[in-house]
């Protein structure tokens, strides 16, 4: 997998818990939940630019303080948590920084202009042509 982002490690908060799910009674004893938390107004990785865009298009995913969570549970394992958790996450921030190019409207070539006129006229003869049996 292609990253455009930087190492994110040194800018995330790891927290485990008890999660619930699969696991019987080794869930109710192991912290395997993990959230993890990315502080995206303050973090030093990101131009500007990038943190602007990024506060715009999650802006219904992160907290009145500008905070990224991403929580994980589907995993029995912590390590198996955190991957998971910090694949979420990179992905979530990768594919909302590709800022898509502007579309140049283009004229239609005279070619199809004409091809379309041609069956329009076929078209027309044949109903012209059961008209007049």
């Amino acid at each position: 997998m292609r990253t455009i982002l930087p190492d994110l490690s040194s800018e995330i908060t790891v927290k485990t818990s008890r999660s619930g799910g699969k696991g019987g009674q080794h869930v109710n004893k192991v912290s395997t939940k993990v959230e993890l938390a990315f502080d995206l107004t303050n973090t030093q990785l990101l131009s500007e630019e990038q943190k602007a865009l990024l506060l715009v298009r999650l802006s219904g995913k992160l907290t009145k303080e500008g905070i990224l969570l991403i929580v994980s549970q589907s995993e029995r394992t912590q390590l198996g948590n955190k991957r998971v958790a910090m694949t979420k996450l990179i992905e979530l921030l990768e594919k909302n920084l590709i800022v898509e190019k502007k579309r140049k409207p283009t004229k239609v070539p005279k070619s199809v202009i004409e091809k379309r006129l041609i069956a329009k006229k076929r078209r027309g003869e044949i109903k012209k042509f059961r008209r007049e049996l």
